[in-house]
């Protein structure tokens, strides 16, 4: 279920919000997610790049009129990706409005979605081989409950992220969910890997993507979930995982 009213989420929803030359987000509805006995809400966000070859749509929002024409007068739509095996919900609407896209899928994402994604992707698990290499640098963080696929645009020095960072600001929640993001090392000013995502990545596997991110020296980072980080991109990742490089 998703909500468009919530305090919790980045009004305006929707709509092409610049970040950078070629680059956009779109803040989306409210989901809630997480076992049946404790649904945390999400705000959501897209990341829109454009390149040369057209648009690539980084896990997808909801799809309205109003997004459909601005997205049209931004560019044709050529790649749609799902990150991670969580983010994937709204690929089918896209898929619908941009039947010439080709559409990308993190691995797991078929097991998690079941027949909601009933169509045919390509995979998204190497490092290269993608239409968007000269443009866009792709690292898989494979893990053992689901690889996470991070983009960073060379152009604008811009990281994207999905959910190896979440920072949920605590003016946005209420008490219990500001005890719950506080316990789960998810909120602002200090959003890091959720406490329970980090047990499913091999330590050293981990480090070595984040010294990796880090080398690119990002100026920003967009985040899936919460908060986005418009400057200090190398100092926010080294702060989100000192529980790791130190």
């Amino acid at each position: 279920m998703t909500d468009r009213s919530s305090s919790y989420t980045y009004p305006p929803l929707d709509t092409l919000k610049p970040v950078a030359e070629n680059i956009w987000i779109v803040d989306g509805p409210l989901i809630s997610f997480g076992p049946r006995w404790l649904r945390m809400p999400f705000p959501t966000r897209m990341t829109v790049l454009r390149l040369a070859g057209g648009l690539l749509v980084h896990s997808p929002t909801p799809l309205t009129p109003a997004l459909t024409k601005e997205i049209e007068a931004a560019g044709p739509v050529r790649w749609i990706v799902g990150p991670n095996r969580i983010h994937y919900w709204w690929t089918p609407d896209w898929r619908a409005a941009f039947p010439r896209a080709k559409i990308y899928m993190a691995p797991r994402v078929k097991e998690q979605a079941g027949a909601r994604i009933d169509f045919d992707f390509s995979p998204l698990e190497a490092s290269s081989g993608y239409p968007w290499d000269s443009e866009v640098i792709t690292l898989p963080i494979a893990g053992n409950y689901m690889t996470e696929v991070e983009f960073f645009h060379r152009a604008s020095r811009t990281l994207v992220l999905t959910d190896l960072i979440e920072n949920f600001e605590p003016h946005k929640l209420s008490l219990f969910m500001r005890m719950l993001t506080r316990f789960g090392g998810v909120r602002d000013p200090d959003g890091q890997m959720p406490r329970d995502m980090r047990v499913t990545f091999p330590r050293q596997a981990l480090k070595a993507a984040v010294q990796t991110m880090i080398g690119w020296q990002p100026d920003r980072i967009i985040l899936a979930h919460g908060r986005w980080y418009e400057k200090d991109g190398v100092a926010e990742l080294r702060r989100a995982f000192r529980w790791l490089l130190d």
